[in-house]
């Protein structure tokens, strides 16, 4: 997958099932791939600086309106998202980018 800054962001096996043990996760794949080449926002988590919530406002999801947030971790010469999920808020944090 490749970021909106042209990076290209890993996910592993396992990462995914962690992802899909949330149930309205299942078939959200593109929209994955699509919230991070296409953000409305990117936030530093509050609790780990090297890792970025990338941030997409979906009107029709498997659980009402939401905002897609897929995490992803930074590492010297890679990022790999750690987790993906539907929230109804942006959380607080340093913004990174804005659309």
């Amino acid at each position: 997958m490749i970021d909106v800054f042209e990076k290209s962001v890993s996910l592993t096996e396992k990462r995914l099932e962690h992802i899909l043990k949330r149930p309205e996760m299942n078939g959200q794949l593109e929209r994955i791939k699509e919230t991070l080449a296409n953000p409305d926002i990117i936030k530093e988590s509050n609790h780990d600086t090297s890792v970025w919530l990338f941030y997409r406002f979906y009107a029709v999801t498997p659980v009402t309106e939401k905002y897609l947030l897929v995490a992803v971790k930074l590492f010297d010469d890679s990022r790999s998202i750690i987790t993906a999920f539907y929230t109804d808020k942006i959380k607080k944090g340093a913004s990174i980018w804005e659309k």
